[in-house]
């Protein structure tokens, strides 16, 4: 990290290809189903509003939901953030197995932190879910 802005990426091998993974992350809706301490999910058209479990709602604007490429991006809307960006992507190794990758980038510095944190935790919920089906 430097300056205001913050950059972290976290990455995953998770057993299973990415058409099993995809429908998790491709479907904005099922954010609560793994990523930890969002408690409520609502979408309406590329708008999705979160809720945490400390009751904090934030907007987020959903940029990119390309299930060819598995890349989904959102950027947190909030007057609180000065400006963010989250990339997943889900690469398929092509031997039953992918890398899922989450990257984010935002300014205050400590929210990339922050989200990320969150997200590893959330990459291994969804590494559990997909390798017990």
């Amino acid at each position: 990290m430097s300056g205001a802005r913050g950059s972290v990426r976290h990455y995953l091998r998770v057993g299973a290809p990415a058409e099993r993974i995809w429908p998790l992350i491709g479907d904005p809706t099922r954010l609560t189903e793994w990523f930890p301490g969002i408690t409520d999910c609502r979408v309406e058209g590329s708008q999705r509003t979160i809720t945490t479990a400390t009751g904090l709602t934030m907007v987020e604007a959903l940029l990119t939901n390309d299930p060819l490429a598995h890349r989904f991006q959102y950027r947190i809307t909030s007057d609180l953030v000065h400006e963010h960006l989250s990339t997943i992507d889900v690469l398929d190794l092509g031997d039953g197995t992918s890398v899922v990758q989450y990257s984010c980038d935002a300014d205050p510095a400590p929210l990339a932190l922050m989200i990320a944190g969150g997200a590893l935790d959330g990459l291994r919920t969804l590494q559990q879910l997909v390798e017990e089906e």
